[in-house]
């Protein structure tokens, strides 16, 4: 068995093929290897969701996942949500509602919110609680968070109602 595979991928917009070894994480490639450091390591064993990205428009705890798994996937870190130097709606919102503290959790979060957004453009409390369930915060925002998704989905930005 080989000790590395190559890999081709989509990240945030940009083809990328690479040597992988066949036991780094997607987390470990994002982080190390390609330089996208929004994407946090803490937990390793996917009970966190700070590593938290979309995989073909679905998220994924990348600390479980192997980078070879990921070969001609679709990857969004979120690095992926700005565009032209703008924050996306539900970035936005993080930061008018205050939902963010220390900021460690933020990524997997946001990643989780865009994830429900795209799949429940207008989803209620209880599903977005639901949604984000997998998603810690030391911090406490859970408050904050939903706020930021509900007011994003009510606005009809990033897959909500209009």
């Amino acid at each position: 068995m080989a000790d590395t595979l190559p890999v081709e991928m989509i990240v945030n917009g940009r083809r990328r093929a690479i040597e992988v070894p066949v036991n780094v994480t997607l987390l470990d490639l994002l982080r190390d290897e390609l330089g996208l450091t929004g994407t946090k390591e803490c937990c390793d064993v996917g009970e966190c969701g700070a590593c938290t990205v979309l995989v073909d428009g679905r998220a994924v705890d990348s600390c479980l996942m192997l980078a070879v798994e990921a070969d001609g996937a679709e990857i969004t870190t979120v690095e992926g949500l700005a565009a032209d130097g703008q924050l996306s709606p539900l970035q936005q919102a993080f930061l008018d509602k205050g939902a963010s503290q220390c900021g460690f959790c933020t990524p997997g979060q946001l990643m989780a919110a865009h994830a429900l957004l795209q799949e429940n453009p207008d989803p209620s409390l209880p599903q977005i609680q639901e949604g984000l369930s997998g998603n810690l915060c030391r911090c406490g925002c859970y408050f904050q968070i939903a706020d930021a998704v509900l007011a994003v989905a009510q606005s009809g930005q990033e897959g909500g109602r209009k």
